[in-house]
């Protein structure tokens, strides 16, 4: 049998895609052909859902269309309310896993597999996964949950019904570049785990939750929660450079930097060190931009190691007023267009993924022991 390149499936092609397009020498990423350049300067987050799941931009009529379906399926079923306010000292990621997998139950259509049910479905899971995460804080912190705006965008009403507060349009704006800067990124961890899922012709709740379980490994998302503890925790621009320079003398990995598939800079840790600057300039947060722009060139001439998407989504998500807990389930909101789209993309032409192992174990046909010679 053939050996891969190497541990982790490192450069084996997994599938066929027509989303997700990246040059990680040349720094690239886009949807459907689109830059992630061009669609955080002129996208709204909706028109990015609607790219990711038709493969081209909406009309007007057609986005106002999935504005609509997306408003109507916010709110969430009696259960999964009741759940979350059982649960106030869950972890975020525990509780988001949960409930996602939950709203399969109260779902008649849960086990449709035609493809408008699944479109349907997906609408249902952007929708709900968004409330689930601003309810469960709400609750959790004593707070009534607060019905969602429907006159707001997506993004405007996850942080209002986060927060409370209606966010200003720089607020939204920053908000809304960010959920299109995670939406999608080809076949990382948490997108092959649901598109494994999917394969099974398991449904797309399935699907979802087998996103979100690998999602909650510290390897894939939780470095922005990492960066903004280390941050915190610093306090000064000065003491972060010190405890960065003892690290990197120590061989130790600093949270942010790196990535395993861009050998440049990433594209979207660009657009979050913009965001980081606006936002934290209006909210009193600009000291963490500076230190992150600090720590950032220094790693880069002591490493060569590059700011990936986690490292500037850390400091703008403080600025925006969201729990550092929350960081990774905000992750998982904006995550599900991608995950659904894949999931739907799988489904379309499906065949069922079942790799192979380079067995390093012992030779086969070894002797029987019995009991008491072992």
């Amino acid at each position: 049998m053939a050996t891969v390149s190497g541990a982790g499936l490192e450069g084996i092609i997994a599938a066929d895609s027509e989303i997700c397009y990246i040059d990680g020498d040349a720094g690239v990423l886009a949807y459907f052909g689109y830059s992630i350049d061009t669609l955080a300067e002129n996208a709204s987050f909706e028109e990015v859902i609607f790219l990711l799941w038709n493969g081209r931009l909406p009309q007007a009529a057609e986005l106002a269309s999935l504005k609509e379906l997306l408003v109507s399926h916010r709110e969430l079923p009696d259960g999964v309310t009741a759940f979350l306010a059982s649960v106030p000292q869950g972890k975020p990621m525990h509780v988001l896993r949960t409930a996602v997998s939950m709203l399969a139950i109260s779902d008649a259509q849960a086990e449709d597999m035609s493809p408008e049910a699944n479109h349907t479905k997906a609408a249902k899971l952007m929708a709900k996964t968004a409330t689930i995460v601003t309810s469960f804080n709400r609750l959790r912190s004593g707070e009534a949950v607060v019905p969602g705006d429907p006159s707001l965008s997506f993004a405007a009403n996850f942080l209002y019904t986060l927060t409370g507060k209606r966010p200003d349009a720089v607020m939204e704006r920053a908000f809304d570049v960010a959920l299109t800067l995670h939406a999608d990124h080809e076949l990382n961890a948490s997108t092959f785990a649901a598109r494994v899922t999917a394969a099974t012709l398991s449904d797309i709740y399935s699907a979802a939750t087998a996103g979100i379980c690998a999602l909650k490994g510290p390897l894939h998302g939780g470095a922005n929660e990492d960066v903004i503890k280390f941050l915190l925790a610093a306090g000064s621009k000065e003491k972060a450079l010190a405890i960065v320079a003892e690290r990197l003398a120590n061989k130790q990995k600093i949270a942010g930097f790196g990535h395993r598939v861009y050998k440049t800079i990433d594209p979207r840790a660009i657009h979050l060190a913009r965001l980081s600057k606006e936002i934290g300039e209006r909210t009193g947060h600009v000291d963490l931009y500076e230190t992150s722009t600090a720590m950032a060139e220094f790693i880069k001439s002591s490493k060569n190691l590059n700011a990936n998407v986690d490292f500037f989504s850390a400091s703008t998500y403080y600025s925006l007023g969201i729990p550092v807990d929350l960081f990774t389930p905000i992750f998982a909101v904006s995550r599900m267009s991608g995950w659904t789209a894949h999931t739907l993309e799988q489904y379309r032409n499906n065949r069922l993924i079942r790799p192979r192992a380079d067995y390093k174990g012992k030779p086969v046909g070894q002797p029987w022991v019995p009991m008491d010679q072992r």
